[in-house]
């Protein structure tokens, strides 16, 4: 339909708002859009494959330039100066659907994952698990945290939070070993037994990683009234 064939008032109508809007709309366009695709977004979390590092409700802090520099809107690289690294929690679209995700890196191109008994297995090398402080768990649902066993993983010195809930029937708790290739990488959720990951959708190609999480903003409790968790905002993500 041509703006011309409409009745005056309505193209009136339409022409106050472009000018009353205009300079947003522009603004959203060509300022934000390409920003949050190639610089900064944020991330909210509505489920609990990270728990206990990301819980549901968090809002994370994405930094797109942690690896690369992308054409906005695209898979595209202007540049690259670094490589998502084991320990990494980074935001992804999935292969399986395109679902944004944010999971951890476990395993880089060349490394043989494997999971026995939920232990975590690198190039044949068991990972080392020590307590976890109870700082680390805070604000994850009680109920939750009653039934669940937890500890402090070494992912090749990146030591991070991980979490098992034994008896649920959820990703398997023994995997592999595979093999990941160049160019893909191997991502879990740290709630081991409650997280699709590489376990389901398999390897990862590395145009698909978009960023690195880093840091909690803001977080509120979706299951007890969008209550806010104040002691996390502004978490470091480890």
């Amino acid at each position: 339909m041509k703006l011309r064939s409409l009745p005056v008032p309505v193209r009136l109508f339409l022409k106050r708002q472009w000018t009353e809007w205009r300079s947003t709309v522009l603004f959203v366009v060509f300022v934000l859009t390409p920003v949050k695709s190639s610089f900064a977004d944020m991330n909210w979390v509505p489920t609990g494959s990270m728990n206990p590092t990301i819980l549901e409700g968090d809002l994370v802090y994405v930094d797109k330039l942690a690896y690369d520099l992308r054409v906005p809107l695209t898979y595209q690289r202007i540049a690259r100066w670094k490589e998502p690294a084991k320990g990494d929690i980074v935001v992804l679209f999935s292969p399986k659907d395109d679902t944004r995700l944010v999971k951890r890196v476990v395993g880089t191109p060349g490394d043989v994952v494997e999971l026995r008994n939920r232990r975590l297995f690198l190039n044949g090398k068991p990972m080392d698990y020590d307590s976890l402080p109870a700082a680390e768990s805070a604000g994850l649902n009680p109920a939750l945290a009653s039934r669940s066993v937890m500890a402090e993983e070494d992912l090749a010195g990146a030591e991070h939070a991980v979490m098992a809930i034994p008896g649920f029937q959820g990703a398997p708790t023994s995997f592999g070993p595979v093999t990941v290739p160049a160019g893909h990488y191997f991502l879990m959720g740290d709630n081991r037994d409650n997280s699709a990951d590489s376990r389901d959708f398999g390897m990862v190609e590395r145009k698909r990683i978009v960023g690195k999480a880093t840091t909690v903003l803001a977080s509120f409790d979706i299951l007890d009234k969008y209550q806010p968790r104040g002691s996390r905002f502004g978490k470091h993500l480890r």
